[in-house]
Formats: C-alpha cells, sequence, structure tokens
C-alpha cells in the first residue's frame, strides 16, 4: 500500500463514478465470469483507512463474487459517511473491541484485514477463531513466527488464508509467473526489483510507518514487492541475502529504514539486486537471461502494469483504471472459497516474504553479513 496514491478525504465523487462502473459492469453478459459463482461472498474490511476508503470499497461494487458487507474499526466517527454511502446496517458494524462477535453473523464469510501491520496477527487469529476466511494485506505479519501462528489458527479452523498480493491477480505479472517456467530467453541470470516512493517531504508527521512497533519503515511496506517479484520471477526460494540500511533522513526515520539495499542469492546462482525507498520514486523489474531479458517498469502500479521484453515485445496494461485490480484480486479469492480451492497467494506465500525480511533485518543489523534464510 501506498499512502501517497490516494487523499486524505472520502471523495464521494470518486465513490459515485465506482458505482456507475458496478452498475456498467452488471450489464456485462453472465459468460464474462469464467464461472458463475452460486452466492455473493459477504466481505469485512478490518480499518477504515485510505486503502480500504478509496480503493477496497469502490472496488467491491465492481466484483461479481463478493460484495461489502460490514466494517471493522476503531475510529467511530468514521462509521455513518461508511453506513450512509454503503448501505452498511448497524449489526454489521464492528469495533475492535468486540470484533470477536462475527462469529455470530451469518452474512459476514471473509474479512478483510487492512489494519497496520503489528495488528494483523491477532486480528486474523480472532478472525480464524470466528470461523471466517482472512485475507490479509501485506506483509502479513511482523516476523515469520507471526506468519506461522496466522497459517496455523486458519487450518484449525478449517478457513482460508489469502494475502493481498494484488501483483499475482495482475496479467502481465501473471505472464511473469509463467515465463519463470518457461524460460523463453534461456535460463536466468540475474534480476533486479526496485520499489519506493518519495515520502515525508515536509518532515515527520505521526504516521504508522514511522514506528518501528507498528511495522514501520520502507522494507516492510515496499520491500515486500521486491521479494515476492523476485521469487516469482525466478519460480524459486532464495537461500541468502545481504543487506544495508541507507537510511539519509534520521531526523524523520529515527528508527527505521528509509531506504534498504538488498542482493538475494538464488538457486543456480542467480542473483537479485533490490531497492527499497521512502525517499526515492523507483518501481521497476527487470530480469536477465543467457539470451535476452523483460521488464515491467511499473511493475506494481494500481493501473496495471506495463513493459518490454529484448525480442520487441510489448506488455500493455489490461485491467483498465483503478481500482479494477483489486476488484480482479477479491473475486478471484472469492471464487477459491466458492470452489474450494487455494487461492493464488495463501499465507504460505506471504510466509516465505517474512522469513526473507527476517534475514534481511538482520543482515542490516549485521553491518551487511550473509545471512541464510530459513526454509
Amino acid at each position: 500500500m501506498d499512502p501517497t496514491r490516494w487523499s486524505n478525504g472520502i471523495s464521494r465523487r470518486r465513490v459515485l463514478q465506482s458505482m456507475v462502473l458496478a452498475g456498467a459492469a452488471a450489464m456485462l453478459p453472465r459468460s464474462f465470469a469464467a464461472t458463475p459463482p452460486t452466492r455473493r461472498l459477504g466481505v469485512a474490511l478490518v480499518g477504515l483507512g485510505g486503502y480500504s476508503r478509496d480503493l477496497l470499497a469502490p472496488a467491491l461494487q465492481l466484483t461479481r463474487h463478493c460484495r461489502l458487507a460490514g466494517v471493522v474499526t476503531g475510529s467511530p466517527e468514521k462509521v455513518p459517511v461508511w453506513q450512509e454511502t454503503y448501505g452498511i446496517p448497524d449489526a454489521n458494524v464492528y469495533s475492535y473491541d468486540d470484533f470477536h462477535r462475527i462469529a455470530d453473523n451469518p452474512d459476514i464469510d471473509v474479512v478483510y484485514i487492512v489494519t497496520p501491520n503489528h495488528l494483523h496477527k491477532p486480528q486474523t487469529l480472532i478472525a480464524a477463531n470466528a470461523g471466517k476466511h482472512v485475507w490479509c494485506e501485506k506483509p502479513m505479519a511482523m516476523d515469520a513466527s507471526e506468519g506461522e501462528a496466522m497459517i496455523q489458527a486458519c487450518r484449525d479452523n478449517r478457513v482460508q488464508l489469502a494475502i493481498g498480493y494484488r501483483m499475482q491477480h495482475e496479467p502481465n505479472t501473471r505472464r511473469f509467473i509463467e515465463m519463470a517456467r518457461e524460460r523463453p530467453f534461456g535460463n536466468i541470470v540475474q534480476l533486479r526489483a526496485d520499489a519506493g516512493w518519495f515520502g515525508w517531504r515536509q518532515g515527520a508527521d505521526e504516521a504508522w510507518r514511522l514506528d518501528p512497533a507498528r511495522g514501520g519503515g520502507a522494507m516492510y511496506d515496499m520491500g515486500v514487492y521486491c521479494v515476492n517479484a523476485a521469487r516469482y520471477s525466478t519460480g524459486l526460494e532464495p537461500v541468502a541475502v545481504r543487506a544495508w540500511d541507507e537510511t539519509a533522513r534520521r531526523e524523520i526515520f529515527r528508527d527505521v529504514d528509509e531506504t534498504m539495499r538488498f542482493t538475494l542469492e538464488f538457486p543456480d546462482d542467480i542473483v537479485a539486486q533490490c531497492v527499497t525507498s521512502f525517499g526515492r520514486n523507483l518501481n521497476t523489474l527487470h530480469v536477465d537471461c543467457e539470451r535476452g531479458w523483460y521488464e515491467l517498469s511499473p511493475f506494481q502500479s494500481y493501473d496495471g502494469n506495463v513493459g518490454r521484453a529484448s525480442d520487441g515485445t510489448r506488455f500493455t496494461a489490461q485491467l483498465g483504471e483503478r481500482p479494477r485490480m483489486q476488484a480482479e484480486q477479491m473475486d478471484q479469492d472469492a471464487l477459491a472459497i466458492l470452489e474450494s480451492r487455494p487461492p493464488r497467494a495463501p499465507g504460505e506465500d506471504g510466509l516465505h516474504d517474512m522469513r526473507v525480511l527476517d534475514a534481511v533485518f538482520a543482515s542490516a543489523r549485521g553491518g551487511n553479513e550473509r545471512v541464510q534464510i530459513a526454509r
């Protein structure tokens, strides 16, 4: 999630535009959906910040297999506008303190956790123990041990856990995942994945992304894109990492990383050079192979990814303007539940990334020492 990409106020015009788009989507032929659902899953958004407000809630108006059924928030002052805009009944509104009561609500099938990182594990456990499927924003947790607990809780309660890796639902990214298997330009030699945005130009504020206790820092926020991209672009799991913190504005980023640079070692002598930052605008995934190369730039845009390859191939955006990508993500995750099959980005995928993040932080603390990644 990139907080520079949404406004701080509720854009009623944007919501209305999304509603109009939803009406247009409803007029599409039924064959547009590969598998017509038997019903639409009720989704409760947990956390009503910018990503929920400006992207997920409007996207749910465009979905065919799920719907916005409820909200969970620690800010009761936000509730009236949400109820007025989306017609959410009082019975489907929860606070963080009474979130557990969602177990008694058959109108809600899934909870989508869109809160700061430190809340992902406890809220996932509450939802899973309530018998609700869980969609959780990235990064899935604060560390790998939390991720393991989240996966186990969902297994124990026989509910699905999907991580909000929207890129894995985007067509050009899906093509890159296939190319990792097909190797159209021969074996992969190296790759580069850079993700970042230039924030806090006017100095520090109370943003949770500056708080280490809540999972702040560029590596948690944007570095996950680099790690996940390196993994899906190779189809392999990294074995070791070297990392170093390049924070420049220490007066703002006192206890978290502004910029992290890291090198991932993969099997077959493949190396991934990665940079993530809150001090630079970065958005490129480039893969070098024996007989050519291919890249997406941007590779994690809300409006879709575009790119090119050394043989002249062009990758053009296909899903349309935001929030179509989020709608595709939630529809695919809903279908996985309805069809009783694994989601594209299950909890285990998020856990692999958390193990890499743990090693990145350990390497940076150790002054760029080589750290093996847990398996």
